[in-house]
């Protein structure tokens, strides 16, 4: 029995219609690339979900890893403590936007929001306002697949199918789709319910999963202004846009804005391991000190939280970004958007979308799955959002590479 059938004979894969599966077996990668059984090699043009910032087998990293294993694979962070996540903790409080000063490990991008509803939440019960039970969301949002995180986003699909599971939130209009609605929208839903609401929760700058909607400046900073105003936590998802995504290292950087809670996950650990950090400021830190026996305590907790493997890769993969791969990005940057502009011309593309190095290209009524398999056969690994292409390659992309996307994508496109 092959590999390819016995994936499908055991295996239940994610967002996939199994029905219609067709396995493709990666082996190993190197560099910007994966490989699969038979040698043949795919420009990784998601980043492996949007995860890879650094590409693959990266040496630094590599070693890094392979140091920590001779010392320790995993300690427990209930009752127990390590260098390295406190290591890394101290260099994310140095990087992420001021006032953000207490950092809590998970393992994906859906747990760190779940965290932090969950702090926002008990944070306003330890306070005496018990009635702050709701949260404010964007149209098409997404902050990942666990029930709290599905609650707090927009995809009609999970709404209709999770419903009756989900926490209780309230809707505005993504700003996307216009500043002034969303700005309104949002000011008149704080004025209505803010005894009500706990916090407000978004994706700055670009909504990804939603097909990469793109955000006018301004309303992550006037957002901030009126949760502030309104005495509601601002959180926000960094899940997908941090770590260099959007440009900057994190996208709050580009409007200033100063969140409550910040959400942290995929590129965290330059894609070797799962690792997700919620920050949190130190006002809200302090609300949960209390003696034991009052259980003021914050009650959440994984068996493999701050995993020392996760967070020593972490704190390496972070000083790499910083030091190598964001210099590198900010390189090619010129040569990216050109490729990016070429293909928003190919006349099959009825919308460009980009912020940074997230890009997504709108192909209407075409089969997105469609063309990244024609992708596959000239040699790049794509990942459609319904009709929208994605690219999000890993920023340690070279001149070639880029090339190689461009020319892969066009005929991709041409050929679906």
């Amino acid at each position: 029995m092959t590999l390819e059938d016995l994936d499908r004979r055991v295996l239940w894969h994610p967002f996939t219609q199994m029905a219609e599966w067709e396995p493709l077996v990666i082996e190993r990668g190197e560099g910007n690339f994966v490989i699969d059984r038979e040698g043949r090699r795919y420009l990784d043009g998601v980043s492996s979900l949007w995860c890879n910032v650094h590409g693959h087998r990266h040496p630094r990293l590599d070693r890094a890893l392979r140091e920590q294993l001779e010392r320790i694979a995993h300690s427990t962070f209930l009752g127990l403590t390590h260098e390295p996540g406190i290591r890394l903790a101290e260099a994310l409080v140095e990087v992420a936007p001021r006032g953000l000063s207490r950092v809590f490990y998970s393992d994906s991008g859906s747990t760190a929001v779940e965290i932090a509803l969950k702090q926002s939440f008990q944070y306003w019960h330890l306070r005496g306002e018990a009635q702050r039970r709701k949260f404010v969301r964007l149209s098409e949002a997404y902050h990942g697949d666990t029930l709290g995180a599905v609650g707090v986003g927009g995809i009609e699909l999970f709404h209709r199918i999770f419903g009756p599971l989900l926490v209780d939130s309230i809707a505005i209009p993504s700003p996307a789709f216009g500043l002034d609605a969303a700005t309104a929208a949002l000011e008149r839903t704080l004025e209505e319910h803010g005894r009500e609401l706990a916090a407000f929760v978004m994706e700055p700058l670009v909504q990804g999963a939603a097909g990469m909607l793109v955000h006018p400046r301004g309303f992550l900073a006037r957002a901030a202004e009126l949760c502030r105003a309104h005495r509601v936590h601002l959180i926000v998802d960094e899940v997908a846009t941090g770590f260099g995504r959007t440009g900057t290292l994190f996208a709050c950087e580009q409007e200033h804005a100063r969140p409550d809670f910040l959400c942290l996950a995929k590129g965290i650990s330059g894609g070797y391991l799962p690792l997700a950090a919620t920050l949190a400021t130190e006002e809200i830190f302090e609300a949960f000190l209390a003696p034991r026996r009052e259980l003021k305590q914050f009650f959440h907790g994984h068996t493999y939280t701050a995993n020392p493997l996760a967070c020593v890769v972490g704190l390496e993969s972070l000083v790499v970004l910083l030091e190598e791969t964001l210099p590198n990005a900010e390189q090619m940057r010129s040569r990216f958007d050109a490729a990016v502009s070429r293909v928003a011309a190919h006349p099959r593309v009825r919308e460009r979308r980009q912020c940074g190095w997230m890009v997504g290209f709108d192909l209407g009524d075409a089969d997105g799955a469609a063309v990244c398999s024609a992708a596959r056969r000239h040699g790049v690994i794509l990942r459609p959002l319904g009709s929208v292409l994605v690219w999000m390659p890993p920023l340690s992309i070279q001149g070639d590479e880029i090339e190689l996307l461009e020319t892969a994508t066009l005929r991709a496109i041409s050929d679906s």
